[in-house]
């Protein structure tokens, strides 16, 4: 763009030699020209090329009996735009589901994804949706990533019947199986052993994907995330074992918790590699040369060195063991969704006025979704029996008399 406005410079001061044009008439004449062609396109570079270019990923990766990938990963325009839109979309669902808990309209638990967005949408970049991924309970956006909608989320959130788990799961509980998407888990840990299972049949059914298991560092200490590790190995399970690494497990620090806080080298004889969980550019690196690593070699164990803005869930402050310095302090250095604002602004690709409008397209996405999520109907009384046992067994399931409910399950 720099060139361009140069070249557009030299091209006026040309054509005006010979009527001896005022320099400030000449710029005021270039800044005419570049204004109608950002006003033309809408964007100061096409936000839809395709055309790929190379970005520096900044922090170093760390292999733990592995090479870990180049420091160099390929882009594009439309990419960057689309993961600034798809990380603000969750951003800003976080925050109006924090509004929301407040105001009552969302009960029980309720845990905020805001800070990590870059792993959860990096991840998607290297994937497909053969793949799998199942979650822990801080699983909203990994839903959104799955291809899951806005209105799907809110309404599970809200307990209405047009939710993703048709109002019966709530927050913890997010699933979309044509994603391939299995949750959303409540108990800490016990995803790990279920994602190597998908991992298992995927292999079994010589299927060319992969399953993601992730977990927090908080689950990290879990007994049968080790033995899912074992039998993966054992195996060669494609299998990827993602531990999110925002360094306090509900109110609890690593360093308190965990002898070793390298968790990427926690799989011992499984290989391992630490990503900036901030940079959706190195995720997406990083997943990528995972998933080629587990579909040629098996398991492997990757640490997100991510944070999150909001508490362990909306019943945690998240200020009584950190400090607020500390949060803004990475609010304002290691943000993912700023440093992808960043990076679009340095090449040129649009303008802050581009990103102000996307800003406010994902707002008013997240306003319609919850305004419609509000409208919806709860799921009816019958619907409680539906979705727990395999139809047509002819069972039936009894109140706490056995007496006065039955209630036969389909």
């Amino acid at each position: 763009m720099a060139r361009w406005r140069q070249r557009l410079l030299s091209s006026a001061c040309s054509s005006s030699s010979s009527s001896a044009a005022a320099p400030q008439a000449l710029l005021r004449l270039a800044s005419s020209a570049l204004s109608r062609q950002s006003s033309s396109r809408g964007f100061a570079a096409a936000p839809d090329d395709t055309t790929p270019f190379v970005v520096d990923i900044p922090v170093p990766y760390a292999g733990h009996r592995c090479d870990p990938p180049e420091q160099r990963v390929e882009t594009s325009a439309k990419e960057l735009v689309d993961f600034f839109k798809v990380m603000y979309v969750m951003r800003r669902m976080e925050i109006a589901a924090d509004s929301l808990y407040k105001a009552k309209f969302i009960r029980g638990f309720c845990h905020l994804y805001d800070g990590q967005e870059a792993v959860c949408v990096g991840m998607e970049a290297a994937l497909t949706k053969e793949d799998a991924i199942i979650t822990a309970y801080r699983d909203h956006c990994t839903h959104i990533g799955r291809g899951g909608t806005v209105l799907e989320v809110m309404a599970e959130l809200m307990g209405r019947k047009s939710g993703c788990s048709l109002g019966k799961g709530g927050s913890m509980h997010m699933y979309n199986k044509e994603g391939n998407f299995y949750g959303g888990n409540g108990i800490v840990g016990a995803q790990t052993a279920l994602g190597a299972g998908l991992a298992f049949a995927q292999k079994y059914n010589k299927q060319n994907a992969v399953s993601l298991a992730l977990y927090g560092d908080g689950a990290a200490n879990q007994g049968q995330l080790f033995e899912a590790m074992n039998i993966s190995a054992l195996w060669d399970l494609p299998v990827i074992f993602v531990c999110e690494n925002n360094h306090y497990g509900m109110g609890t620090a690593e360093w308190r918790s965990a002898k070793s806080p390298e968790y990427y080298k926690r799989g011992d004889y499984v290989p391992g590699l630490k990503i900036d969980g901030m940079d959706v550019l190195a995720v997406k690196q990083g997943v990528r040369f995972a998933k080629e690593h587990a579909l040629t070699k098996g398991p492997i164990v990757l640490e997100m060195d991510t944070y999150r803005y909001h508490g362990h869930s909306m019943s945690d402050p998240g200020s009584t063991y950190r400090t607020r310095e500390e949060i803004s302090g990475v609010r304002q250095e290691r943000d993912p969704i700023e440093r992808v604002r960043k990076l679009l602004l340095a090449k040129e690709i649009v303008t802050v006025a581009d990103l102000k409008n996307l800003e406010k397209q994902a707002k008013a996405e997240v306003d319609e979704a919850v305004n419609q999520a509000k409208e919806g109907g709860q799921p009816e009384t019958h619907e409680l029996f539906t979705h727990v046992h395999v139809k047509g067994l002819k069972q039936l399931a009894y109140g706490p008399d056995r007496k006065e409910v039955i209630v036969p399950l389909p």
